[in-house]
């Protein structure tokens, strides 16, 4: 399926559009030359790319509002982007559409100890906030791999999670309020530094919307203090098998552990030559447990979560006797990706989430359409949550193995679906998974999604062609039908 076809009138009125921006914004913060365009021509899902019409930098909620007030008047459409790391084609900009970047928004507001949340513009980086507080001994609990360079906008927009997602939740758990702007220009304030807002749950529906309703001009995120102990534990097992059902053992045991990251062989050898994090080169698959809290509660769960291990097939057990040592451990994990891109000229990643109970299944199933398709596929995940996350190793100079790439991809989301799981754990549908949703909704649950698309933006000028497997003008819901395509991704631009 193709994303919506280009506006021929408006291409043409490019520099009409970028003067009446520059009325709006500093002249030097619309970008026109194509020279200067193709830095936003793709986000990290990078075989697609598309230059966008052009690219405005707001400084403010106030320009936000009048660009948005004005490319609804002019019948524009808008791209939000934040730093750009999305995996699943959410910022993949429109020939006919500009890209509103929020790179200017990097700004800590306010940190409000006593209340335990900070108030932080969309720009600044998820590790940022983490940063701009450890002082006085808090964090943010939601870590993407990505933390180092992704927005808290961009969390907000795909409700990231990461490796300490499994006690501590998403980053629906951790944020108490939004100051957004509707395509109208309006500015609405949901939530704040309260619990919980009365009425009904428009924050929960914004986090996660991927840009199709507003953009985010500031986020109240909560903070914790940092654990007093925190351990890590890493497993060796000797099948992917029975490590999955060491995570199962531990879950069914009661023990929520601060994060629990699994990895096969493939990823094991990338990442401990690029890392050199001490990784047991012996094994099929690791995991990595980690502990935290009251020191004593922290020394009897390790005992436990070992003997779980031993239960299951261990054969090493490696605890980390301080802070540096746990921290190696985690930088291995957080370096899986980079890691994986030494050993191949590319990979495609996808994030279905399952029953932690088909962990063992799913783990032979993906290896068995890996071989299908006659690929090799690594496997690093939040194992806690059954947050998959297998990297399929292809080479895009080979004809071919990007579509058998994207083919593998596909059905191992499908069969995800099929145990009981769903599409996607954080990385958000995008255009990667748009022409799958009709394998987990069906066209009645599709259609109620697209009212609620409409209620916010009538002309469809927020991120169109994402998402939704068919575009509709809302006039049309009435009578709607999605049709439901059999590929998993878009005829676009490509490497």
């Amino acid at each position: 399926m193709e994303m919506p076809a280009p506006d021929g009138a408006i291409i043409a009125r490019r520099e009409e559009i970028a003067n009446a921006l520059r009325r709006i914004v500093a002249p030097d913060a619309v970008i026109v030359p194509e020279e200067e365009r193709r830095a936003y021509e793709s986000d990290a899902l990078t075989a697609y790319r598309q230059l966008p019409l052009l690219v405005v930098l707001p400084s403010t909620t106030a320009e936000v509002s009048s660009v948005l007030q004005y490319c609804q008047r002019e019948g524009v459409k808008v791209v939000p982007r934040g730093a750009g790391t999305s995996l699943s084609g959410g910022a993949l900009p429109l020939a006919d559409g500009i890209i509103l970047g929020l790179g200017k928004f990097n700004r800590v507001l306010d940190i409000d100890y006593d209340n335990r949340c900070a108030v932080v513009q969309p720009g600044v980086t998820n590790l940022g906030i983490s940063q701009a507080v450890a002082g006085k001994g808090f964090y943010y609990a939601p870590d993407p791999s990505s933390q180092i360079a992704c927005t808290i906008g961009g969390n907000v927009a795909e409700n990231s999670g990461g490796v300490h997602c499994l006690k501590y939740g998403l980053t629906t758990n951790n944020v108490l309020g939004i100051e957004m702007v509707l395509i109208t220009g309006e500015v609405l304030r949901l939530g704040g530094k309260h619990l919980d807002a009365e009425g009904y749950d428009l924050l929960g529906l914004m986090i996660g919307s991927e840009g199709l309703l507003g953009v985010v001009t500031e986020v109240t995120v909560r903070i914790l203090p940092k654990p007093t102990t925190a351990r890590a534990v890493l497993i060796g097992f000797p099948t992917n098998e029975s490590a999955g059902a060491c995570v199962a053992a531990i879950i069914g045991a009661g023990i929520i552990p601060g994060g629990m990251e699994m990895m096969d062989k493939p990823a094991i050898h990338a990442v401990e030559a690029f890392v050199h994090a001490g990784y047991p080169l012996d094994v099929e698959a690791l995991l990595i447990v980690e502990l935290d809290g009251p020191q004593a509660e922290v020394d009897h769960l390790i005992e436990r979560v070992e003997a779980i291990a031993r239960d299951n097939s261990a054969v090493s057990c490696r605890v980390s006797q301080n802070e540096a040592e746990r921290l190696v451990f985690w930088a291995g994990r957080k370096a899986a990706f980079p890691a994986v891109g030494r050993i191949s000229p590319d990979y495609y990643c996808v994030d279905p989430t399952i029953p932690r109970k088909r962990l063992p299944d799913v783990l032979t199933r993906m290896t068995e359409l890996a071989t299908k398709h006659g690929l090799r596929v690594a496997n690093v995940f939040h194992a806690g949550d059954g947050n998959l996350h297998p990297l399929i190793l292809y080479d895009a100079n080979q004809p071919g193995q990007l579509a058998a790439a994207e083919e593998c991809g596909a059905d191992i989301m499908r069969y995800c679906v099929e145990v009981g799981g769903v599409l996607t754990g954080e990385h958000g549908v995008g255009v990667e998974k748009r022409d799958l949703m009709g394998t987990m909704f069906n066209t009645v649950d599709l259609e109620q999604q697209l009212r609620v698309k409409c209620a916010f933006d009538p002309k469809g000028l927020l991120n169109p062609g994402k998402q939704f497997p068919e575009l509709h003008r809302c006039a049309e819901l009435g009578r709607l039908h999605i049709h439901h395509g059999q590929v998993p991704h878009p005829d676009l631009p490509r490497l």
